[in-house]
């Protein structure tokens, strides 16, 4: 039985049955893996000849056929096939952690946005624009995307408090300095890629603005000189936050643009209407060299992805986390 690798183009031979996260691990083939249990999504590929099965919560499995996307660690080989991974210049490999970390700091942000600031017990390894699961109680579990760098000595995260959310209700009236956490990660694929010398699109609405920071101030920690085009969407000026450290950043990058759309009420130098809407008012079909990073509401995330592959974006340099609510 034959694998097929692109983009590098080498063919192994397989044995029936075999993890396709195994096979490509011990064949020295790049690829990106964290939790290697389904969860991180780091380790996502294409299936571009035959079909793999794909296990997860359902026994069986699901058969996985050309042209859709797999997770290489939750992956069985059982025909010929031919997959595409990653550029090898984007891998990235954090072993996943579960570590115990110390709440240093509760701020309002907006009228519903909380910084919330973490001292890990020991450094969680993540790329800028990952995420983590955090444990406030047994019970009390969300994902919440990094703000900072891996080199910082605390963790930084935002949460939006949504009316009658059961995890944001606790972090709004009982979560207090001085308690103890668990955060489990990195997780997430929208993360920033160091080798790309081209343009940067980074889009956010809501708290995704806390990934993109991470990313930007990735970029800057990383000598990057990459023009950057930061749109960041927001309902009203109220909502909008973190002003202050966007302008840090510009003032540090010059070649930072910073964009703020507001569906509402703008003022000063902020635009009114949809973010993507200011993204197509800007840009022509002259995308093809950039690589985009969309942070969050779902709505947000479909419509930008939309509206860049029309623009000449394509879709393996789109990358994006969108932030499905779970009843927080």
């Amino acid at each position: 039985m034959q694998l097929v690798i692109h983009p590098i183009d080498r063919t192994l031979s397989v044995s029936p049955g075999a993890n396709l996260l195994e096979v490509l691990r011990e064949h020295d083939v790049p690829i990106s893996y964290s939790c290697t249990a389904g969860r991180c999504g780091t380790c996502r590929c294409k299936v571009t000849h035959g079909s793999v099965l794909e296990l997860g919560s359902q026994t069986q499995g699901t058969r996985v056929n050309q042209g859709q996307h797999v997770l290489a660690c939750m992956s069985v080989l059982t025909e010929s096939c031919e997959i595409e991974v990653p550029e090898p210049d984007e891998v990235v490999i954090h072993p996943a952690r579960v570590l115990k970390a110390t709440v240093t700091a509760i701020e309002d942000m907006t009228h519903d946005i909380k910084r919330i600031v973490l001292r890990p017990a020991k450094p969680l390894s993540f790329s800028p624009g990952q995420y983590a699961q955090i444990q406030f109680m047994p019970e009390h579990i969300r994902p919440y995307s990094m703000a900072g760098l891996p080199s910082d000595e605390e963790l930084e995260f935002h949460v939006r408090l949504v009316h009658d959310g059961r995890v944001s209700g606790y972090i709004a009236s009982e979560l207090a300095v001085g308690q103890s956490v668990r955060v489990s990660g990195p997780l997430g694929t929208a993360y920033l890629r160091e080798k790309h010398t081209g343009p940067m699109l980074c889009v956010a609405s809501g708290t995704g603005l806390a990934p993109i920071l991470s990313i930007v101030r990735g970029a800057l920690q990383a000598g990057m000189t990459n023009p950057i085009y930061v749109y960041f969407g927001a309902r009203s000026p109220r909502d909008v936050y973190g002003m202050h450290w966007l302008e840090e950043l510009a003032h540090d990058h010059p070649n930072l643009s910073v964009q703020v759309v507001t569906t509402s009420g703008a003022t000063g130098q902020m635009r009114s209407g949809l973010v993507t809407e200011a993204i197509a008012s800007d840009w022509g079909n002259n995308l093809k060299d950039f690589r985009a990073y969309l942070c969050g509401s779902p709505s947000m995330v479909e419509a930008a992805t939309l509206l860049l592959k029309q623009r000449g974006i394509s879709p393996e340099h789109l990358y994006a986390d969108a932030f499905y609510p779970i009843g927080q």
